[in-house]
């Protein structure tokens, strides 16, 4: 089993040195090894639902879903569809162990964060990375949404707690299952660690891609239940709605 990479080795690596671009292979002027062109490319979020960011036509809008069950979760806060070249690059990171690729997502995200914050979006307490089902962590040897959580953590300067949420069964795979067939697959499948200190306080969800929603309901759920304040999510990308 690989083991979590040493954060200011190896993933640095890409960071720190004469960058090419990743994407077009051109020299970059940044520390990042992606060129301006090429980020402006990226499948930057547009019009979006004001709650769960789902892709709209229009913008200030909240979708039907949103409007007749409200979420737990007060707000999703994503850069980019997930379209390529976004999608390829997360799937490279999170099923390859191609970990410079999520340094540089991460990097990306948190640079669109502080924007926001700088916009008036409320910074929150501490980030809590979406915890990763045992089997797959076995498999995987490392939890993205873990590492996702402590980059941000340090380029937003942001405490990260790893140990709230617990992910106390393994389920299937969320993948090739429809909405429905999501929100059965996580029931009862996370809990708060028994010292969780969530009180009041105001929480942000960390995961790389947020499709339907269901596993970040569940886990806002649990929060808000146990006496969180609020809790956002901040994820890569987000899923256009099928068929779109």
């Amino acid at each position: 089993m690989r083991c979590q990479p040493r954060y200011k080795t190896l993933v640095y690596i890409c960071l720190k040195n004469v960058q090419t671009c990743i994407l077009c292979d051109e020299p970059t002027d940044a520390e990042m090894p992606m060129c301006v062109a090429c980020e402006t490319e990226l499948p930057w979020l547009g019009s979006h639902c004001q709650t769960c960011a789902l892709p709209l036509s229009a913008d200030s809008l909240t979708c039907g879903d949103c409007l007749l069950e409200p979420p737990a979760f007060e707000q999703v806060v994503a850069p980019w569809v997930y379209g390529f070249p976004v999608d390829s690059l997360i799937t490279r990171f999170k099923h390859n162990a191609k970990w410079p690729f999520g340094r540089l997502l991460a990097e990306l995200l948190g640079q669109y964060l502080q924007h926001r914050f700088d916009e008036g979006l409320p910074r929150p307490d501490t980030l809590l990375p979406v915890p990763l089902a045992n089997k797959r962590l076995r498999q995987r040897g490392f939890n993205q949404a873990a590492m996702l959580a402590r980059w941000l953590s340090e380029s937003l300067d942001l405490p990260c707690e790893e140990q709230t949420l617990l992910r106390i069964h393994d389920t299937d795979a969320q993948q090739n299952l429809d909405a429905k067939s999501r929100k059965r697959n996580l029931r009862n499948a996370f809990a708060l660690a028994p010292d969780a200190a969530v009180k009041g306080r105001h929480l942000a969800l960390v995961d790389d891609v947020l499709t339907t929603g269901a596993t970040a309901q569940a886990l806002a759920r649990s929060l808000i239940n146990a006496g969180a304040a609020r809790v956002d999510v901040y994820c890569l990308a987000r899923t256009p709605k099928p068929g779109t």
